[in-house]
């Protein structure tokens, strides 16, 4: 497959990479790794990469690069798909990875339904940058190569502390941190480090959380007005569902955020009004959010998955809390 996928590489004239919408540390820092290691590799060939909008703690990383956010056509010979367990989460730069002459998807994600030309996923590794790491010649990985696959490796692994964190996974950091990466403050600066404004708002989340199926499911909502209360977006919100999973007791940590008001209430009632919740779940022992996820059109991991509903703030509580506690039990009866 690595053969094959190079090939690909060297019969096309301008390669367009790009991830998911909402980036995440994994999706930027492959695609950020993956085009830099083309564009030093093929210096003759034109490499473009599409970014669904850049989240400000990964702007250094791509800062003096051409990153197209605007998804601006530039008819690609090759596009290769990133972090993409199915095509629709191209987003926008789907119309262009339809026009494309050959296509690519590199994932990790089991749920990875192979729509392109060539597919390669690799369902046991940490990440899609550890799968990127593996195609490449370590020989022409640089400090800023190596700083983008660290980066991504670091997140959909949690500073390496999830269960898919691998003997593989520690062994390619050691071979990063070869290159004399800032390690510390890549973690420090990517991971942890919140504004006061984003501590303000984790604190009103973690205060407003509740305990549910006897205290094994934490669950606190982030809604619209919240968001504005403290001028927020929702790149201010990470970390926070992962602040909830460390709760001394709990199987599944949940998060939801309010995205789209679709109908307000006809009652005066907090509940009554349908809106749209982008849903974040972490996992901890033997449960598996992903199948949860899996139920409502999501997906991710089994420690760390989303998915999105929509309806009143009771309805989809209800209904996440039901399919939490039945995929809870199948896997607890099974244990």
């Amino acid at each position: 497959m690595r053969e094959k996928i190079w090939n690909a590489v060297n019969n096309a004239g301008k390669i367009a990479i790009c991830g998911h919408v909402r980036p995440d540390g994994d999706c930027v820092g492959s695609c950020m790794a993956l085009y830099m290691y083309v564009k030093k590799a093929y210096p003759d060939k034109e490499v473009y990469v599409y970014m669904d909008g850049i989240p400000k703690v990964f702007e250094s990383m791509c800062r003096g690069y051409d990153v197209i956010t605007d998804y601006r056509d530039v008819s690609p010979d090759l596009f290769i798909a990133l972090d993409c367990s199915d095509s629709e989460r191209l987003g926008d730069a789907r119309e262009y990875f339809d026009r494309a002459d050959v296509t690519i998807n590199i994932d990790h994600h089991i749920s990875n339904l192979s729509y392109a030309d060539i597919n390669h996923f690799m369902a046991k590794s940490s990440s899609t940058s550890e799968v990127i790491y593996e195609l490449l010649d370590e020989n022409l990985i640089d400090k800023a190569i190596a700083a983008a696959l660290y980066t991504g490796i670091i997140h959909d692994t949690g500073v390496l502390q999830y269960s898919n964190t691998s003997k593989r996974t520690l062994e390619i950091v050691g071979n990063l941190l070869d290159h004399g990466i800032p390690s510390d403050k890549i973690i420090d600066e990517t991971f942890y480090q919140k504004t006061y404004s984003q501590n303000l708002l984790m604190a009103r989340c973690v205060l407003e959380s509740r305990m549910y199926l006897g205290n094994r499911c934490i669950m606190s909502v982030a809604t619209k007005d919240i968001l504005e209360e403290y001028n927020a977006t929702t790149e201010d919100l990470d970390g926070i569902v992962n602040i909830l999973r460390i709760t001394k007791g709990v199987e599944c940590a949940v998060l939801m955020h309010e995205t789209k008001i679709i109908s307000e209430g006809e009652d005066i009632s907090e509940n009554s009004g349908v809106s749209e919740y982008k849903v974040s779940m972490r996992a901890n022992n033997d449960m598996d959010v992903s199948r949860v996820a899996l139920m409502y059109g999501g997906g991710g991991h089994i420690k760390a998955a989303g998915c999105t509903m929509t309806g009143t703030l009771e309805e989809v509580t209800k209904k996440l809390l039901s399919s939490i506690n039945e995929v809870m039990s199948s896997i607890y009866q099974m244990v």
